[in-house]
């Protein structure tokens, strides 16, 4: 009887531990996806400052105005195939039958 009860005891532990590790690592996937979109973001209104002060003459290095517009530009191309990529996967998971 004492060992069925530590069995338990013993797989109740272990799920718990599963269910924290779980938690940890999706925590670290948001944490990871967040930085990312600030990241990008960043990277926009860098650009868009950067269009903007080339609209009003105020650039000073054409050179590196094109670059913050295109930098805004390929990051945001980069992220928008990512949300497809993403998208795609749980399209193709929700069709798999249990």
């Amino acid at each position: 009887m004492a060992s069925t009860i530590d069995t338990l005891t013993a797989l109740t532990n272990t799920s718990n531990t599963t269910v924290a590790k779980t938690d940890a690592s999706s925590s670290d996937f948001s944490k990871i996806l967040q930085d990312s979109l600030e990241e990008i973001n960043d990277t926009q209104v860098k650009g868009d400052k950067a269009m903007a002060d080339l609209a009003t003459g105020e650039v000073k290095d054409l050179h590196q105005a094109a670059i913050a517009i295109n930098k805004a530009e390929t990051s945001m191309k980069m992220m928008l195939e990512i949300r497809n990529k993403a998208l795609s996967a749980y399209k193709e998971i929700s069709k798999t039958q249990i």
